[in-house]
């Protein structure tokens, strides 16, 4: 079993940047890890992933705004958010998804907005 922790959400003007860190219990290497966004009345949505390998994927909508990384060293994933839009403001979930097995786990979120 995998528990994750979100942190770095917060109020940040639009323009503004966010550094998300998801650290995981234990070791993330086997693990895809994403971010995932959901906001008020809309559906969750991924928002970047990461394989093992360092291989990456973004939502059309924050491609060339967010980068997602991974430390497998500290177990830990980030998501830097840069030029940040009022429409990016939502709950942001990590999700750990082990190779070879049909379970994930999710953390609790951390809330990001986006207002002036």
């Amino acid at each position: 079993q995998v528990q994750v922790v979100e942190s770095g959400g917060g109020l940040v003007q639009p323009g503004g940047s966010l550094r998300l860190s998801c650290a995981a219990s234990g070791s993330i290497f086997n693990i895809y890890m994403g971010w995932y966004r959901q906001a008020p009345g809309k559906e969750r949505e991924l928002v970047a992933g990461i394989t093992r390998f360092g291989v990456t994927n973004y939502a059309y909508s924050v491609k060339g705004r967010f980068t997602i990384s991974r430390d497998n060293a500290k177990n830990t994933v980030y998501l830097q958010m840069d030029s940040l839009k009022p429409e990016d403001t939502a709950v942001y979930y990590c999700n750990a998804a082990p190779l070879g097995t049909a379970t994930d786990y999710w953390g609790q979120g951390t809330q990001v907005t986006v207002s002036s």
